[in-house]
């Protein structure tokens, strides 16, 4: 198997950047059950504007996830541009008996999400306010980038072990976004419950206060023929769509796991630091592709 993405920077630090863009790169080959063996780096860099120095930063960030994912960078490509993107080709193996398709899931399977939502907010906050500004705590940046960073490689490995069979990565079409094509793809409905959904640290202010990737809308119009969902407030309805809408950077993966497997499989996630959650479930009784939306927050 091979994937490719690529993106502008998420944070400040050049460093950071390319760890998380190679991280975000490797992640439909861990969605799939599968193990990344090499990748290209693809760059456009304007290089009349910025140093070349910095370049070599986002490529050793790059680099360093790679070695803990345990792939090689063995080449790449760079070109001029007006601005700054990076990301990387991989290539993967997968073993096709152990194979995690996103549409695998089954009927009364329940959902589980092993990252929190909200980098995308998070991030756009930060772009936005000023350093220091009391409206992004650096513990919700900094919460933020240690999730982006974090490789899915643990999580799909308990995955398999659990028997899992549907699985997603979440990322630009937010969660609602990925879970309306597992549920497309395996011939089902699902039903969600915001209230269980695991939120960075404080999303929910930021996304009330309009802090919205600019995607964030067009995940919203691409799922709202399949949602079923009735706020009763207008405005906090919004937020919450304004949420699980949101585009993620390296999101974790959306598992569907047999009810009798959920215990031992959130067990072993939450003692390999991660913060999973069962957030919904499957059904065949919803249409296929549909969403039955539980506005708990």
């Amino acid at each position: 198997m091979a994937t490719v993405d690529f993106f502008p920077p998420v944070t400040d630090d050049a460093h950071t950047w390319g760890r998380i863009a190679a991280a975000n790169a490797a992640s439909d080959v861990y969605a799939m059950g599968g193990r990344p063996l090499f990748a290209l780096n693809v760059v456009v860099w304007p290089r009349e504007r910025l140093p070349l120095d910095l370049l070599a930063e986002v490529l050793r960030g790059g680099a360093r996830t790679a070695a803990e994912g345990g792939w090689s960078v063995v080449g790449g490509h760079t070109t001029d541009g007006p601005e700054p993107v990076y990301g990387q080709v991989v290539t993967g193996e997968v073993d096709p008996d152990r194979l995690l398709r996103s549409g695998g899931a089954e009927p009364g399977q329940l959902l589980v999400l092993t990252k929190p939502l909200g980098t995308g907010i998070v991030t756009t906050a930060h772009k936005r306010l000023a350093p220091g500004d009391s409206g992004l705590p650096e513990s919700a940046l900094e919460a933020a980038v240690a999730q982006m960073c974090r490789l899915n490689d643990t999580a799909a490995g308990l995955a398999l072990e659990a028997g899992v069979t549907g699985a997603t990565d979440v990322t630009g079409f937010g969660l609602l976004g990925h879970l309306r094509e597992m549920c497309a793809a395996s011939n089902l409905g699902a039903r969600l419950d915001a209230a269980t959904v695991p939120l960075l640290p404080e999303v929910e202010t930021l996304a009330a206060a309009g802090h919205v990737p600019g995607g964030t809308g067009r995940n919203i119009a691409a799922v709202q023929a399949h949602l079923r969902f009735e706020p009763a407030d207008a405005d906090r309805g919004a937020v919450l769509l304004n949420i699980l809408a949101d585009p993620q950077t390296s999101g974790g993966l959306l598992l569907a796991c047999p009810p009798g497997a959920v215990d031992d499989l959130l067990g072993d996630l939450a003692a390999a630091g991660h913060t999973p959650a069962i957030v919904g479930e499957t059904s065949g009784s919803i249409p296929t592709g549909a969403i039955e939306l539980i506005a708990g927050m």
